[in-house]
């Protein structure tokens, strides 16, 4: 189980850095066009993974109030982490010493987010090798087009290629002891599982329809609807279909 949990973290992380850095070589006008596609994509992915695999796994090995009670906590605090600059990061700021501050925040934010998705993997593995693939999965898909935007912002603070590659993958890196450190704990705790898999259920769902539905509101025409709707209902459909076909 283990060489699991450590193979699909090192997955995670290198294989978010490794597809957002080969995305910056593409032409700028082509990164225009895709990254609305993976996102709408990865949003799918999350809200697949929390409701058809983390959710129903918690309710399994706990009483449904306290999982779906963990849930709604998770957001609640999910959002005061956002407010706080440390779980999520704002793109918006356009001033040279704040973008060079931005940067650095992004680091931050992202090594502790990385983090947790290595708790986020372990904990699924912990319930089964299906589920933790799955997860997995939603974890790498909604980190490319994050990833994406990161190196856009790194670039924009003053950073060449080479040193935002650098830096990103450091902070990638903290996927890995946080899934062994979860093994580690959660192998002794397995009571806390169920628990570890609503609060990763909501930081799913909040990334989702906090971060990446506004984002793909912008394009209001009935084609980016259709496109949009079409490539979210494929995320949830991949993560359904590989549930299904692994449990067959």
């Amino acid at each position: 189980m283990l060489l699991w949990i450590i193979g699909f973290a090192l997955l995670g992380s290198i294989g978010s850095i490794a597809g957002a850095a080969l995305f910056l070589f593409f032409p700028e006008g082509i990164r225009r066009v895709l990254i609305p596609q993976l996102v709408s994509y990865a949003t799918g992915t999350l809200l697949g993974a929390a409701f058809l695999g983390m959710i129903p796994a918690a309710l399994q090995q706990a009483p449904a109030n306290l999982v779906m009670t963990t849930v709604l906590v998770g957001m609640v605090l999910f959002f005061v982490l956002e407010k706080l600059v440390l779980w999520r990061h704002h793109h918006d700021n356009h001033e040279r010493g704040a973008k060079t501050r931005e940067g650095v925040l992004i680091l931050v934010g992202d090594a502790f987010h990385n983090f947790v998705d290595g708790i986020v993997i372990a904990a699924a593995f912990l319930i089964s090798i299906p589920l933790g693939v799955a997860t997995a999965l939603a974890v790498i898909a909604h980190e490319i087009p994050q990833e994406v935007g990161d190196f856009a912002i790194l670039l924009d603070s003053g950073y060449d290629i080479k040193k935002a590659l650098l830096l990103n993958s450091l902070s990638a890196a903290t996927t890995l002891p946080g899934a062994v450190m979860a093994y580690l704990w959660l192998d002794e705790m397995h009571e806390a599982t169920p628990y570890i898999l609503a609060l990763s259920a909501a930081s799913f769902i909040y990334i989702a329809t906090a971060d990446m539905i506004p984002g793909l509101h912008q394009q209001v025409t009935p084609a980016a609807l259709l496109k949009q709707l079409l490539l979210l209902v494929l995320g949830v459909g991949s993560i359904a279909l590989f549930h299904l076909k692994i449990n067959s």
